[in-house]
């Protein structure tokens, strides 16, 4: 389990005020803790499973449909298992406390004509538990400089940037002409389960605009297995 240690300062993005949607009014500090970062995948009949990691599935025993309807997102849960498991055990049962959605987008492909809309503000990726990439999906916790919180600013992640390599890609910001003057922070997740699947680990070469300059980094990341590679 992914621990969280603080609070998070976090506040709006994407034109999403607040960031999350939560699933749960308790207002009990004790239950305001999200615990994990999941994802969570909706079933036709309208229940729902978490993905814990790339390999453990939390199957929610107090909730019989999902918050979030049949959309699949990234998420911050606070659950406690509702029975003993061996410890090494990939399936677990557990009650969910408190839920609260990510802002969860698709990659976008790069067009010279939109260059523009893609923008060329600065942020910074901020090292933190909810910076990781797994289940085929990267989350990431960003920082940059604020102004007027009613005015959304756009983050997309451009596929398409390197025609010989299609998994590098570019995180964009577009501040839309609010980059005041102060520093916080927000989270978002893209889903890369729509690239071409490859099996194992996939590198993923990540470029984006901070403001010390342009950086970069490598990551691994394990694409969410096709059901056509795993038979019954």
């Amino acid at each position: 389990m992914k621990n969280i240690r603080s609070f998070l300062a976090i506040i709006g993005l994407t034109g999403l005020l607040p960031l999350f949607q939560s699933c749960n009014d308790n207002d009990d500090p004790t239950q305001n803790y999200q615990t994990a970062l999941v994802t969570v995948c909706p079933n036709e009949d309208g229940s729902f499973i978490m993905n814990l990691d790339d390999a453990t599935v939390l199957y929610p025993t107090n909730l019989k449909v999902s918050p979030f309807g049949g959309k699949e997102v990234r998420a911050l849960v606070n659950y406690e298992e509702v029975q003993n498991v061996d410890a090494r055990s990939t399936v677990k049962m557990v009650q969910v406390v408190r839920m609260d959605s990510i802002r969860t987008k698709e990659t976008i492909p790069y067009m010279t004509d939109q260059e523009a809309t893609y923008g060329e503000d600065p942020l910074e990726i901020v090292q933190d538990w909810v910076t990781v990439a797994e289940d085929g999906y990267i989350t990431l916790r960003i920082r940059t400089m604020w102004g007027e919180s009613t005015i959304p600013h756009s983050i997309n992640l451009v596929t398409g940037v390197n025609a010989d390599d299609e998994y590098e890609m570019e995180l964009r910001h577009n501040a839309n002409g609010d980059m005041g003057d102060r520093l916080g922070d927000a989270i978002i997740a893209f889903n890369l389960n729509t690239l071409p699947y490859m099996a194992g680990d996939v590198k993923i070469k990540l470029r984006w605009k901070s403001f010390t300059g342009e950086k970069s980094a490598d990551i691994n990341l394990k694409m969410r297995k096709q059901e056509a590679d795993n038979p019954q």
